[in-house]
């Protein structure tokens, strides 16, 4: 079986067959709070895919970001009354260290929104000299009506756009923009806020032109695969696309792939509902590799809810895995090994993998004579991001 993958621009499940190195581009954090399980479980879903494509071969050139200046950051520096480099300095250390306990591969390269000004700039004036965007009111917003493919990723008709552009910060009321679902590319600072000198305006940048000014700039015009999670469908995907393709004419990612929400014990977990479940809080009290398991449990395009219990049952399975790793044989484990591949080829599917893995070890725990089941296991483990070479950790 080839890997296959839902893509959300197709709506439909394709195989994907990228070349040898594969650019990847995962939407990274803005950095003015701490690693939630959702951010948790985006990453590790990327991570399984990563490791697979290793698995049959490939070098995965994967790209993440961090969006140090934004307006979710720069609001939260002046709530605390600290810089917000300091704010995001810490933040992205904190993240850095929980995605490390978590075993999930470092990213090739980490760009940050403030390092990537420059670039940033020089795409504003390009899209400006290519009559794709305006400036009105300070800023420089893009037209979107010179962009005839706007909404072939999400498909959403205009209403639903207009209405998630409200609800996620999009100002599609703002009196400088020519229509509602023109955005903002660069726009003037507030007085406590950073600014940069630009030919069209002293200012900061938009949101989501710093992810395609990153992307472009690692990988070039075209990626072999961008993902995040669904909640960035619209606005920000939409609009990197219609801004890269306006100017690079190619499109600007071959594959779509998006990670569904999180939620908490019935409730979504959010900031404002103060129901956010800390990923530094859950190693404090157990073994990151249980964490792992617990997240792995869901497949990736079926939100879920987090309740406190999954943690315990997670602990009982990495138990039981850690168990029939240290025996000296079991039964032949190449059916076992075919189960957890073609699972993960099936649109990374992580619960039948584990399932198989579970088994696998089920099976080793009572009996049999082949000495190459514990290493299978041990190296199936790895494949899923779980390292069965090393005792429970203390907590």
């Amino acid at each position: 079986m080839s890997l296959r993958l839902y893509d959300t621009a197709r709506r439909e499940i394709v195989p994907f067959n990228p070349p040898h190195t594969v650019r990847m581009y995962v939407c990274g954090i803005t950095p003015y709070d701490s690693t939630h399980l959702g951010h948790a479980a985006t990453y590790i879903n990327y991570d399984l895919l990563v490791r697979r494509l290793e698995d049959l071969g490939h070098e995965v050139r994967m790209v993440r970001n961090i969006t140090d200046v934004d307006d979710s950051i720069l609001p939260k520096a002046r709530e605390l009354g600290v810089p917000y480099l300091e704010l995001a300095a810490a933040e992205t250390a904190r993240f850095q260290s929980d995605m490390a306990a978590l075993d999930t591969r470092a990213p090739v390269a980490e760009p940050r929104a403030t390092e990537s000004v420059p670039l940033i700039i020089d795409l504003v004036g390009r899209l400006l000299d290519k009559g794709n965007a305006y400036i009105s009111g300070g800023g420089v917003y893009f037209d979107v009506s010179t962009f005839p493919d706007y909404g072939k990723l999400s498909h959403y008709p205009e209403d639903r756009m207009i209405k998630l552009a409200r609800a996620r910060g999009g100002k599609p009321d703002d009196p400088h923009r020519r229509a509602p679902l023109d955005f903002v590319l660069w726009q003037p600072s507030l007085a406590d806020e950073p600014a940069w000198r630009a030919p069209f305006g002293a200012g900061r940048p938009g949101w989501h032109i710093e992810c395609s000014a990153m992307a472009m700039h690692e990988h070039g015009p075209t990626l072999d695969l961008h993902g995040g999670g669904t909640d960035l469908v619209f606005p920000h995907h939409e609009c990197e696309i219609a801004q890269s393709e306006s100017l690079t004419g190619e499109p600007f990612a071959l594959h779509w792939l998006h990670s569904a929400m999180v939620s908490y014990e019935g409730e979504k977990m959010s900031k404002s509902l103060g129901n956010l479940v800390f990923v530094s809080d859950l190693l404090k009290i157990a073994d990151p590799r249980a964490i792992r398991l617990a997240l792995t449990r869901h497949h990736y395009r079926s939100g879920f809810e987090w309740y406190d219990t999954d943690l315990d049952e997670a602990v009982a399975l990495l138990h039981r895995l850690l168990a029939a790793a240290s025996k000296p044989d079991g039964p032949d484990p190449t059916s076992f090994a075919d189960r957890v591949r073609d699972a993960i080829d099936n649109d990374l599917d992580a619960p039948h993998a584990l399932e198989a893995l579970d088994d696998l070890a089920s099976a080793i725990l009572s009996g049999g004579s082949d000495t190459r089941a514990p290493h299978a296991l041990r190296e199936l483990g790895m494949l899923l991001g779980v390292d069965l070479s090393r005792p429970l950790a203390a907590t």
